[in-house]
């Protein structure tokens, strides 16, 4: 085994491999716990696996630990991790805390954890990396140090927020299913802290991607001015989903500091039935004219901020072009843009074939026509003809699949996606808790 220092957060996300080279996961965190008269002992990784499930793996079946992965001995635990008392998480419980120089010259913050191998398969905490605090000028970043375990102690009083900055600058580059999955994973303290921390647009993303139980924790917690502009951020339907589960006069409070936009695209689908096309849509699909060209039609779809689902096809409508829009025309699909040229008008291309569907249309009937055509989406109009927004794939999915299958591992995820796959193709469709089993009024 490589006898080198590592860094911890610099092992977050490796690729963690068995001995003939197939990949078993990936690290999300380095376990230790404390000893007394000596530094932290490692006692093993935190893993994902496929599905999403986080199990344990003993520092004593790694062999290697270089070069952006990890090899193992290919024995491993499948059981769900559960931290034990006196286990902490390197990245998770030790980045950001607060340490006293033992000789008096000050405090620092932990900004990361060098751990080496001193006999074969005993790792243990050899240096931190600190930041001393800023200086007077605006400019200073606070000097930089190593030093060891034994030449600081730990300061963090009883009840002091653990400042989260540097977890969230670990876990940056994570999508926000996979932030949200590691959010769920850290203590419900831990948890808070670090959503009190992200900002707003990406505690908005990874609260899209929890279960509703969970976004109404964090949010219950979060102060009314910051939980509104959280919401402002979330995708409407999200938005209108996780304020049905709020008690009534706290969501009303919330949709009053909202941004007016917002709140009403939000206040409009809370007003339709939850198994209905109305219940289930987004308000913000791409709207156009008929006069726009294929170029500006693909220059839409490009927004890197555009869920795919929303990005296969865009709505030509008359004006006005926000929902409730004028007269809708139809739609025109990503793949047709692309087999004409640049200066093609979008009202030529449009798909005569596919007729809309009302706001009332039973979420059964939407998810056939769906299945029977093989579409992304499927455009929603009110009695006038007027768009008011599509329903798209993921949307059927979310209310098909159950409240807690973020949390199964991918050999169930994948029965219940075949399920759920079968509901689309009969239209039989079972009514899931919450907003979604109501009348969707308030």
């Amino acid at each position: 085994m490589s006898a080198t220092r590592v860094f911890v957060a610099r092992l977050a996300g490796c690729a963690v491999f068995d001995p003939a080279g197939d990949r078993v996961g990936k690290v999300r965190d380095v376990l230790v716990v404390y000893r007394k008269n000596d530094p932290p002992r490692v006692v093993g990784l935190i893993v994902e696996i496929p599905g999403k499930r986080r199990v344990f793996v003993s520092i004593g079946r790694v062999t290697s630990i270089g070069a952006g992965q990890i090899i193992t001995t290919g024995l491993i635990n499948l059981r769900r991790f559960e931290q034990r008392g006196g286990e902490v998480r390197v990245i998770a419980e030790m980045l950001g805390r607060k340490v006293a120089f033992n000789d008096g010259s000050g405090t620092a913050t932990i900004e990361d954890v060098a751990i080496s191998e001193h006999d074969p398969g005993e790792w243990e905490v050899e240096q931190l990396f600190v930041r001393r605090p800023k200086g007077a000028s605006p400019f200073s970043k606070g000097q930089s140090a190593y030093v060891t375990w034994r030449e600081v102690r730990e300061t963090t009083a009883s009840g002091e927020a653990q400042s989260a900055e540097h977890l969230i600058a670990t876990y940056s580059e994570l999508k926000p299913a996979d932030l949200a999955s590691t959010l769920l994973d850290l203590p419900a303290l831990r948890r808070q802290e670090v959503a009190e921390e992200l900002s707003d647009d990406r505690l908005a993303s990874v609260l899209e991607e929890m279960p509703e139980t969970d976004q109404v924790e964090i949010l219950s917690r979060l102060g009314d001015d910051r939980a509104a502009d959280v919401l402002d951020h979330m995708q409407p339907d999200d938005a209108a989903d996780l304020i049905a589960q709020l008690p009534e006069e706290r969501g009303e409070h919330l949709l009053e500091l909202m941004e007016p936009e917002e709140a009403d695209d939000v206040r409009f689908l809370l007003s339709y039935g939850a198994d209905t096309a109305g219940g289930l849509m987004t308000t913000e699909p791409i709207i156009v004219s008929a006069d726009a060209t294929v170029a500006e039609g693909l220059a839409l779809i490009r927004r890197h901020d555009l869920p795919p689902a929303l990005g296969a096809a865009v709505c030509v409508t008359l004006p006005p072009y926000e929902p409730p829009t004028g007269r809708f025309l139809g739609l025109v699909h990503f793949q047709r843009m692309l087999r004409y040229p640049p200066h093609e008008r979008l009202g030529t291309l449009i798909d005569q074939g596919l007729e809309p569907v009302t706001a009332d249309t039973s979420a059964a009937e939407v998810s056939r026509i769906l299945a029977s055509y093989d579409l992304v989406s499927v455009p929603v109009v009110d009695e006038k003809h007027r768009l008011v927004g599509v329903v798209t794939i993921d949307d059927v999915l979310d209310y098909l699949l159950p409240d807690d299958w973020r949390s199964h591992p991918e050999e169930e995820g994948v029965g219940r996606r075949a399920a759920a796959r079968a509901q689309l193709t009969t239209g039989s469709i079972p009514i899931p808790h919450g907003r979604r089993a109501g009348d969707g009024t308030r």
